[in-house]
């Protein structure tokens, strides 16, 4: 659920949106039911949204830092073009074992390769560029993996980073825990960034839609 747009217009616009369909459902419980923070789950207007930035970039090679319990990974999988791949990074091994068994279920599981261990350290082991990073993980290492992953941003692609709104928080200057100070800055890191042009969006907890200028 957001925390920045009226809950029931949120529920409207959900109402409103193509279905995921039953597996979806079935994950997201399961996300509620297991986890003890089920709002990292994207959803079905965030999940429709990156399905469709998968597809009209034509994205053949998508890097995900933080898996969770796959809801995101999926959805962008099943938007791939024949040959396309997604590489989904956590460093939590039970919430993957769930998104490896929806992706099986889902018929992507060889679409997605899931990498286990800290971030920083996987992305170094990457070869190749992608044509779409979507950043979800840690708050503190924001910047981190920004600076990581934009040299790795294929010509045309795409730096989506989530939560950038942090449920408005970023706007409350007597905010100082240490989440809201690392979007606060990678937010700004990205708009003085002379390497590239962006927008925050709106949607739920805040998009960044990152690409090279």
């Amino acid at each position: 659920m957001s925390f920045i747009v009226d809950p029931r217009v949120e529920t409207y616009a959900e109402e409103h949106t193509t279905p995921d369909g039953e597996l979806f459902d079935r994950l997201a419980a399961e996300t509620r039911e297991k986890t003890t923070a089920p709002q990292m789950m994207v959803g079905r207007l965030e999940g429709r949204f990156l399905g469709v930035l998968v597809s009209s970039l034509r994205a053949q090679r998508v890097l995900e830092l933080g898996t969770f319990t796959g809801y995101s990974s999926i959805s962008m999988a099943l938007a791939l073009p024949l040959g396309g791949r997604v590489v989904s990074c956590d460093v939590n091994e039970e919430t993957t074992a769930i998104a490896r068994r929806y992706a099986e279920e889902a018929g992507v599981a060889d679409r997605i390769e899931y990498r286990l261990g800290p971030g920083l350290e996987t992305i170094a082991q990457l070869d190749g560029t992608f044509d779409l990073v979507f950043i979800d993980a840690d708050k503190p290492n924001y910047i981190n993996y920004y600076e990581a992953t934009l040299p790795l941003l294929a010509d045309g692609g795409l730096i989506v980073v989530d939560n950038t709104l942090w449920s408005g928080r970023v706007v409350d200057e007597d905010d100082q825990d240490e989440s809201t100070r690392a979007i606060r800055a990678l937010n700004d890191h990205v708009a003085k960034d002379p390497r590239v042009e962006n927008v925050l969006l709106t949607v739920r907890d805040g998009m960044n839609l990152v690409w090279r200028a």
